[in-house]
């Protein structure tokens, strides 16, 4: 039976494929420091915003710039400061009524890509006020045009700021909703460095390796292009090359640009070419334990890759000759080895943890099955797996106190 599904998974990532060139897919216009936001302001006619971010950002004063410019020129402003690290249905909900209530024509997100999840959740809404986040995820539910978003990342690592997707997770059933659609994408993306000096070592490091699981799983998919494969690896050497220069110092102002160009470079290349299991893996437990994103990424994604087997290890030697991790010489199986090792490495010294702490194992099952029913038959992965073999990378990361032997 598992062959039927297999051919089928692959002929619709075929037809995907074969329509990438005609999608209309975009980029945000880049600004390079938050003081640029006053002439599009300006040039857009924007009369009210909601700032759309989270408690830690305001309180760090992350939001206090965009303020100043918008008191500058007399635009009146509401704040919601309540989006939770896996941003739920609730918080759309919520900034929902305070835009409308407000009389807003423009979103504004800064914080992490939570944040810009739910502002994408908003604006969503927004475009269709009679319909449920249920009802718009999913691949092009949303055509019609959404409110301005600007979007102002203040980590370097989901790349959402350049993305056509927001996850938002149901609070009643921990379900993750995946909304795929290129209204979805930002007009706007400011990448200002400056915004993530204040951003913690632990959330550097876990940030940083969301970038890079971005970066890998859309280069070792079946549906990339010339493009994304310049993307993927560019962010690749990037992340290597600063993700811990950024962890050990904060204020290290170029290794904190390149991390977000990185990050950057990486969500242009996932929106075209889509991520894998590792990411299904971890939507799940974001979902069931709110496990933090990019944590879930880092602590996953050796064990995926390896389990891809001979079927990644061409593209994963490639991208171990990026990251300066093998040399062309190795052969594609030893490469993509040192890659994978490089990568374990790259964990343990930002101190990111080998294993997930509060994984229930007789959870395992239904997880898996979440997993696999995201995953295929829309991600192009280099090796179709079922749930039953998805269930493997969780036992791979149970916490050694709760594991059984």
């Amino acid at each position: 039976m598992f062959i039927l599904k297999k051919i089928g998974c692959r002929a619709v990532q075929l037809v995907f494929r074969a329509v990438l060139p005609v999608l209309p897919y975009r980029e945000p216009k880049i600004l390079p420091c938050v003081d640029a936001l006053g002439e599009v302001f300006l040039k857009e006619g924007t009369s009210s915003v909601l700032i759309v971010t989270s408690a830690g950002s305001a309180k760090r004063g992350l939001i206090a710039p965009t303020e100043e410019i918008l008191k500058k020129q007399g635009i009146r402003y509401a704040i919601y400061n309540k989006t939770q690290p896996n941003p739920t249905v609730a918080n759309v909900e919520e900034a929902l009524e305070m835009y409308h209530k407000n009389g807003c024509d423009t979103l504004v997100a800064i914080g992490g890509g939570s944040v810009l999840d739910c502002a994408k959740g908003v604006g969503a809404r927004v475009a269709y006020p009679q319909k449920g986040l249920n009802k718009l995820a999913g691949v092009m539910k949303v055509l019609r045009r959404i409110p301005l978003l600007i979007a102002i990342p203040t980590t370097a690592g989901t790349g959402s700021e350049a993305t056509l997707a927001a996850v938002i997770t149901d609070g009643q059933t921990h379900h993750k909703y995946a909304i795929m659609s290129f209204p979805l994408i930002p007009r706007y993306a400011v990448l200002d460095a400056t915004l993530t000096y204040s951003m913690p070592p632990h959330l550097t490091a876990t940030t940083g390796m969301d970038a890079l699981t971005h970066a890998v799983e859309a280069y070792i998919g079946r549906a990339t292009t010339r493009r994304t494969r310049k993307l993927a690896l560019e962010a690749t050497a990037l992340v290597f090359q600063n993700v811990e220069k950024a962890y050990h110092n904060g204020q290290d102002a170029r290794a904190r640009e390149n991390m977000l160009h990185a990050a950057y470079k990486a969500g242009v290349a996932f929106s075209v070419s889509y991520v894998g299991y590792i990411h299904a893996i971890a939507h799940s437990l974001g979902g069931k334990y709110d496990t933090p994103h990019g944590l879930a990424n880092a602590v996953i994604m050796p064990h995926v890759l390896a389990g891809y087997g001979k079927s990644a290890h061409k593209k994963l030697h490639r991208l171990g000759i990026a990251a300066d991790a093998c040399t062309v010489g190795d052969s594609h199986e030893v490469g993509a080895k040192k890659f994978i090792e490089a990568v374990r490495a790259l964990n343990e010294s930002m101190h990111i943890p080998p294993v997930i702490s509060g994984i229930e194992e007789a959870d395992i099952p239904t997880l898996a099955k979440h997993a696999e029913r995201e995953a295929n038959p829309l991600y192009p992965v280099p090796r179709l797996m079922t749930g039953k073999e998805l269930e493997v990378f969780y036992y791979n990361i149970l916490d050694l106190d709760t594991k059984k032997r």
